[in-house]
C-alpha cells in the first residue's frame, strides 16, 4: 500500500512540475505563438474525441489564417485552416477504418451537381492560365468545398443529421462571435490602425482578417443563421411552455446565446464600415423576412413594412449622417461612372475609383479571353497587361466576384457560377418545406446567407482567408437538410 501511495504522489508531482515548466515557457512566449500552441493542442484533443469535434474546431480556428501568418514568429508550412482540414480528413479516414473497417462512404446529394458543374468549368481555364500556381491555389479552394460537403454529410450520418446540423451552426456562431468581439475592440481604438480611422474617432474593424471587408463578410454570412436559430429555439420554448407549462432550460440558453450572437454579428457588420457588407446585410434580412412566413402575402407585407420603416427613418433624418454619406458614395459614384479613365481622382472618391478601375481591368481581360478567361485565380498575375493608367498596382482581385469569375474563367465559368447559386437558392427554398420548425428556419437562414454572399460579391471577393471553408460547410448543412427531406419522403 505504501508503495502505491508513493507512486501516486510521484505521478502527481511529475505532472505538477511539468505544468509549472510549461507555464513558465508560455509566459515568455509571444501571444501569437501561445495562441497557436493552444490551437494545436485543442486540435489534437478534438481529433481524439471524434472527427465531428475536429470539424467544429476547424470552423473556429480557420479565420486565424491572416493573424497567424502576419504575427507568428515563424511560418507554418500551410495555414492553420489547411492544417486543421488535413488533420480532419485523416481522422475521418482513420476513424472509418478502425471502427467500421472500411473506407468512408460517400453519399450523393443534389447539392453536388451545381458545384461540380462550376468546378469543371473553372478547371477548363487551366488551358489559358497565365499562372498555374494561382490556378492551382484557386482550384483547390473549390476542391476543398466539395470535400467539406462530403465530410458534413458523412459525419451527419454518423451523429444524426439534426444534431450535426445544430452543432455545426453552433460552431459557426461561436467562431463569428469571437471575431466580432475582436472587431468591436478594434473599432474603439484597439487596433490603432490610422489608415482605417473613421471620422477621426473610430477605426474600421477587421477582426483576425487584416481587412475590414472580408471581416464584415464573415459577420454577414453567419448572422442569418444566428438570427433564425434564436427564433427556432424561441419557438421550441413557446411550444414546450404551451404544452407542459415548463420552460426548457437548454432551449432558453440557446435562445440567449443565438440572440447575443446575432447582436454581436450585426454590430460587427456595422463596425466594419463596409458599404458592401451593409447593403448585403440589409438584403439578407429582407429575404429572411420574405421567406420566414409560410404564406407569401405575409412575407411581402413584412418586406413592405421594412421598406416603409427605412424610408421614414431616412426622410426624418433619424439615420446617422455618417451612414447616409457612406451609402451615398455607392449610389452617386458607383452607378454613375462607366469609364474612370477621365475621372479626376480625389481623396473623397479614391477608394471607389480604384475599385471601378479594377472592374474595367476585369472586363478587359474577359474581352481578350471571352470563353476561358485568363485562368482561375489569375487576375492579379494578368493585371499588369490590362490595367488602366494611374492604377498599376493590383488589389489581388477585381472587387466584384462576378467580374472576377468572368475575367478568370470566361463566359463558361460565369454562367456556371450563376447557375450554381440559382440552383442553391432553389434547393434551399424547397428545404423550407421541412416539417421540423428549427430545420425549416435553418433553410430560411441559409437563404439569407446566400443572399448576403450574392450581394456582397458585387463589391468584393469573400472566398478569402479560409472563408470558403465556412461556405463549403454551410453548403454541407443544406445537403443535410436535403438528405433529411429525402428520408422523410420515402
Amino acid at each position: 500500500m505504501r508503495t502505491a501511495r508513493r507512486t501516486l504522489r510521484w505521478y502527481e508531482a511529475a505532472w505538477a512540475v511539468l505544468a509549472a515548466l510549461l507555464g513558465v515557457v508560455v509566459a515568455f512566449q509571444p501571444p501569437t505563438l501561445t495562441g497557436a500552441g493552444i490551437a494545436a493542442a485543442a486540435l489534437i484533443v478534438c481529433t481524439l474525441i471524434s472527427p465531428f469535434a475536429a470539424l467544429i474546431l476547424l470552423v473556429v480556428i480557420a479565420p486565424l489564417r491572416t493573424l497567424i501568418a502576419t504575427e507568428a514568429p515563424f511560418q507554418l508550412p500551410l495555414d492553420i485552416g489547411q492544417i486543421a482540414l488535413i488533420v480532419l480528413i485523416g481522422v475521418w479516414f482513420a476513424e472509418s477504418l478502425v471502427n467500421r473497417r472500411t473506407l468512408p462512404r460517400l453519399r450523393w446529394t443534389p447539392v453536388y451537381l451545381p458545384v461540380l458543374v462550376f468546378f469543371a468549368a473553372a478547371s477548363l481555364s487551366a488551358f489559358t492560365a497565365v499562372s498555374m500556381s494561382a490556378w492551382i491555389n484557386e482550384w483547390l479552394k473549390w476542391a476543398q468545398i466539395l470535400v467539406l460537403i462530403a465530410l458534413v454529410l458523412a459525419l451527419g450520418a454518423q451523429t444524426g443529421r439534426g444534431a450535426a446540423r445544430e452543432w455545426i451552426i453552433f460552431g459557426l456562431c461561436v467562431a463569428a462571435s469571437a471575431n466580432a468581439l475582436i472587431g468591436i475592440y478594434e473599432y474603439f481604438g484597439g487596433s490603432g490602425a490610422l489608415h482605417l480611422l473613421v471620422n477621426g474617432t473610430h477605426f474600421r474593424a477587421f477582426g483576425t482578417f487584416g481587412q475590414p471587408n472580408p471581416f464584415g463578410g464573415f459577420m454577414g454570412l453567419i448572422a442569418p443563421l444566428a438570427l433564425v436559430s434564436a427564433l427556432g429555439y424561441g419557438w421550441r420554448v413557446w411550444q414546450t411552455w404551451r404544452k407542459t407549462a415548463r420552460l426548457p432550460l437548454i432551449s432558453l440558453a440557446a435562445v440567449a446565446f443565438y440572440g447575443a450572437a446575432f447582436a454581436l454579428l450585426a454590430i460587427g457588420v456595422y463596425v466594419s464600415v463596409s458599404r458592401g457588407a451593409w447593403l448585403a446585410f440589409a438584403a439578407s434580412l429582407g429575404v429572411i423576412g420574405f421567406a420566414l412566413p409560410r404564406k407569401t402575402w405575409i412575407g411581402i407585407g413584412l418586406i413592405g413594412a421594412g421598406v416603409i420603416a427605412f424610408v421614414v427613418l431616412w426622410s426624418n433624418g433619424w439615420i446617422p449622417q455618417s451612414i447616409i454619406d457612406r451609402l451615398n458614395t455607392i449610389t452617386q459614384e458607383t452607378f454613375a461612372i462607366t469609364d474612370v479613365r477621365g475621372v479626376t481622382i480625389t481623396t473623397a472618391n479614391y477608394a471607389v475609383i480604384e475599385r471601378l478601375a479594377h472592374w474595367q481591368a476585369a472586363v478587359n481581360m474577359a474581352t481578350a479571353n471571352p470563353l476561358l478567361g485568363v485562368g482561375f485565380g489569375g487576375y492579379e498575375a494578368a493585371y499588369p497587361e490590362y490595367s488602366l493608367m494611374n492604377w498599376e498596382l493590383a488589389l489581388g482581385h477585381a472587387h466584384n466576384y462576378y467580374l472576377n469569375v468572368l475575367a478568370e474563367t470566361g463566359i463558361i465559368g460565369l454562367v456556371s457560377y450563376l447557375a450554381l447559386w440559382v440552383t442553391m437558392f432553389a434547393l434551399t427554398w424547397r428545404a423550407r418545406r421541412h416539417p421540423d420548425w428549427l430545420a425549416r428556419l435553418t433553410a430560411v437562414g441559409l437563404l439569407g446567407t446566400w443572399t448576403y454572399l450574392a450581394v456582397h460579391s458585387l463589391t468584393d471577393n469573400l472566398y478569402v482567408n479560409n472563408l470558403f471553408i465556412h461556405v463549403g460547410i454551410m453548403i454541407g448543412i443544406l445537403a443535410l437538410l436535403q438528405s433529411e427531406l429525402a428520408t422523410r419522403n420515402r
